[in-house]
């Protein structure tokens, strides 16, 4: 094998750098987030509150389109493109799924007074539960685009660095939900 070659293969694809320094970006974002949330805790007009038991279910499913997806990736490196159409298809629901259920506790949450006028802690839980839903959005608008290209018949081309990437970001954003999960729960 030549030099050239080699050293290519050494190389990082550059949209899996994009996506590292997109993914560094929404943890600092994340982390500003919850070290403000910290420090406004201490303030004298802090409300403590349970989350609905909803967003248990949710990080269920979360968690289930994390496994729908690895096993959808396996499947389009395998050449299985009905396997990996059917996963994708149960990744997609998955993530919607997610997503209605978070709207359902928000609504619950809601319906108790925990609006987002109602005190700065109620504030701090909708900005970071909903920035991660729009994450969680984003996730799925790149997972339908993937969705549209495997039933294409056009296409002919196994390029494994868009699953690969979609499927880093999906984790990630799974990863960050259980994160943010825990947070909540033990820093009210």
């Amino acid at each position: 094998m030549s030099t050239v070659v080699m050293e290519q293969r050494k190389k990082i694809h550059p949209h899996k750098f994009t996506l590292w320094i997109g993914i560094g970006s929404i943890l600092m974002m994340f982390a500003g987030l919850t070290s403000a949330y910290i420090v406004k805790r201490n303030q004298a007009n802090w409300v403590t509150f349970q989350l609905p038991v909803i967003f248990w279910y949710s990080t269920a499913i979360m968690l289930l389109s994390s496994v729908t997806l690895f096993l959808a990736g396996r499947s389009f490196k395998e050449r299985v493109m009905a396997k990996y159409r059917r996963l994708m298809t149960a990744t997609i629901i998955l993530g919607v799924l997610f997503i209605v259920m978070q709207v359902i506790g928000f609504k619950q949450l809601y319906s108790l007074g925990v609006t987002l006028q109602g005190n700065v802690s109620f504030s701090f839980m909708y900005a970071i539960v909903g920035l991660h839903g729009a994450h969680v959005i984003g996730g799925i608008i790149a997972l339908l685009v993937l969705f549209a290209k495997a039933f294409n018949a056009k296409t002919r081309i196994y390029n494994t660095v868009p699953v690969e990437v979609i499927s880093t970001y999906w984790h990630f954003v799974d990863v960050l939900w259980i994160y943010l999960l825990i947070f909540l729960l033990m820093i009210r």
